[in-house]
């Protein structure tokens, strides 16, 4: 099956704005919430879908490659992942979360539609490698 326009997913023009894009995402990813749709694999289908084009169409560099070559310029390595591609459900809550902020408690905290999530910066170092805390080490040199 061919995957479908992201514009179209979202009821985009081509020239959409940041701003256009978010809206866009939000009203269908309000939608079309699992937690919304309990059960529901149609909606599923479909949040997972405008998640997937809201992650190519928000990001400039993602945006740019499919709307020079399509679907084509997100493949081996091109960047897009989708649902089929490595985007977990985590990912797409993450965005979520992202857009909506603490509006909802935090999160939706995934299918369960319970409790909250709590959020991990990858690539942080809190504890760096031969680096002294100030207030703990001061007397050392």
């Amino acid at each position: 099956m061919a995957k479908r326009d992201y514009y179209e997913i979202l009821g985009l023009a081509r020239n959409a704005g940041d701003a256009e894009i978010k809206k866009a995402y939000r009203q269908m990813a309000l939608k079309f919430h699992p937690d919304k749709n309990p059960g529901n694999k149609d909606a599923e289908d479909h949040f997972k879908e405008a998640a997937e084009a809201y992650e190519v169409l928000s990001n400039p560099d993602k945006r740019a490659r499919y709307d020079q070559y399509g679907h084509d310029g997100l493949r081996n390595g091109g960047g897009g992942g989708g649902y089929g591609g490595g985007m977990s459900m985590d990912d797409i809550f993450s965005q979520f979360g992202d857009i909506f902020g603490s509006a909802f408690g935090g999160g939706f905290g995934g299918f369960s539609g319970g409790g909250s999530r709590r959020r991990v910066n990858k690539g942080t170092n809190l504890r760096g490698e031969g680096k002294t805390h100030p207030r703990r080490n001061s007397h050392r040199c």
